[in-house]
């Protein structure tokens, strides 16, 4: 008999571990109530994109006087880019859920909970079903945090799930939270005519990241007329008649049309019923896991995504639905390379783009490891010339002894596309001299890889 496979939550980790367990030959059903291919990924990652995406080619238009061209000045059409965003969100939803129900997956869409170690109950629109599972897979993504000092009314107090896009561009919006989906909305926001104001808690943007990928992209900002205000945390949020003030703990005061929270989410952990099948939780509330392979502690409960209080990037989430996969199949024995989630790649979509992977040039310097660190401005890259954008540079973070290649960061022009050589470096165990050897095409961007590595 096949093995039975229950998964609750179709996002990134659920439905890319119901494909490769359905090939896999496991018996899969897939409970999603939202939208399949996950709420945080198709309401969040991907409108935004779009939106950014939108909001570059209007920076782009604005600057073609650079490159021999009259400046272009278009208006943008709210209405058309609400469409646009519809258009691919429903898109890619129906290629997802194709190539399940080609896979012979069984997609109930509805609300599921556990009711025991080895049964799942789903509520949908025509009532109540049980399911019985061998394995079941939790991965039910997550939501935007709201304080409790902030009253997210959708029209002036936004959170992200409310911006893509609202019905009308802020003229002036107050992004709270400086993380990567704060600077992303700063960037967003900017790019399609509002004026910003950022709340930093601390003493620079992306308080995780190397401080000098933050001072590029705080001197972007600072360019484009974004006022930061740094070492305030946000207490309370006022709705004065057409507008809003963000009340700081240090006194000081910001002012806008808009409000929009970017701090963080919440699991959604709660109603799913880990505890009734015996899951432990650990002191964050996210659920205990054992090892590599994501079991609860009942071992064949699995958890994926934001609910595993692992990285929160959707391809992490994918691979971990991956494995989960492969280990519930057996496969797991046999040449299985485990996720390594200091090895993960991730980007931010910012003007320039942000990128790193691996190893941090702060982080070798506080364990006291030694490092060799090479790093390439792209205004020396002659593609970058002639793209007329050379913002930006290649750091390559290496061992001197044996020229492993340990990390990266990359600012600039496509930095999530290129850091794809670095992580694959990062990966392999290659070393800088692999990434020299490398015939890459000339004129691209990419060349400054190989003279960052050289």
């Amino acid at each position: 008999m096949a093995t039975r496979f229950v998964i609750v939550g179709g996002g990134p980790a659920g439905h890319t571990a119901a494909s490769h367990a359905a090939r896999l030959g496991a018996q899969v059903t897939l409970v999603e109530r939202d939208v399949l291919g996950g709420a945080a990924h198709l309401w969040d990652c991907i409108p935004s994109k779009a939106m950014i995406a939108t909001g570059g080619a209007l920076s782009y238009l604005g600057r073609v006087h650079g490159m021999g061209l009259d400046t272009v000045k278009p208006e943008l059409d709210t209405a058309s880019l609400r469409e646009r965003i519809s258009t691919i969100v429903g898109r890619l939803e129906r290629s997802t859920r194709e190539l399940l129900d080609s896979q012979g997956v069984r997609l109930i869409k509805g609300t599921g909970h556990l009711k025991g170690p080895h049964e799942v109950v789903v509520e949908t629109a025509d009532g109540v079903e049980e399911l019985t599972a061998d394995a079941i897979l939790v991965s039910t993504g997550s939501r935007p945090r709201i304080p409790d000092w902030a009253n997210a009314d959708g029209v002036r107090v936004l959170t992200t799930r409310d911006a893509y896009p609202p019905p009308d561009i802020p003229g002036h919006l107050v992004i709270i939270g400086s993380g990567v989906t704060g600077v992303e909305f700063v960037h967003m926001f900017a790019s399609l005519g509002s004026r910003v104001t950022l709340i930093v808690s601390r003493q620079q943007v992306l308080p995780i990241k190397d401080p000098e990928v933050a001072a590029a992209l705080e001197e972007n900002f600072i360019e484009r007329g974004v006022r930061l205000y740094k070492g305030a945390k946000a207490t309370g949020i006022e709705v004065v008649g057409a507008g809003v003030r963000v009340l700081c703990d240090d006194g000081r005061v910001a002012e806008g049309s808009h409000a929009l929270l970017a701090i963080g989410s919440i699991p959604n952990i709660e109603d799913v019923g880990l505890e009734a099948a015996g899951v432990h939780f650990d002191q964050r509330g996210f659920p205990v896991t054992v090892g590599h392979h994501l079991q609860t502690n009942v071992k064949h409960i699995y958890v994926a995504g934001d609910v595993s209080g692992k990285l929160p990037l959707s391809s992490v989430a994918a691979m971990q639905g991956r494995k989960i996969a492969e280990h519930i199949m057996g496969l797991h024995a046999r040449d299985h390379r485990h996720l390594d989630y200091e090895k993960a790649a991730s980007a931010i979509f910012t003007e320039p783009e942000i990128a790193d992977v691996g190893m941090a040039e702060a982080e070798a310097f506080a364990s006291g490891r030694k490092i060799r660190v090479t790093k390439v401005p792209f205004a020396a890259a002659p593609k970058a010339m002639i793209n007329d954008d050379t913002r930006g540079f290649v750091k390559i973070i290496s061992d001197p002894a044996t020229g492993v290649v340990l990390g990266g960061s990359i600012v600039g022009r496509h930095a999530a596309e290129l850091i794809s050589v670095i992580a694959l470096a990062v990966t392999a165990g290659l070393r800088v001299g692999d990434i020299v050897d490398s015939l890459l095409v000339h004129p691209t961007v990419a060349e400054a890889l190989a003279d960052a590595a050289d």
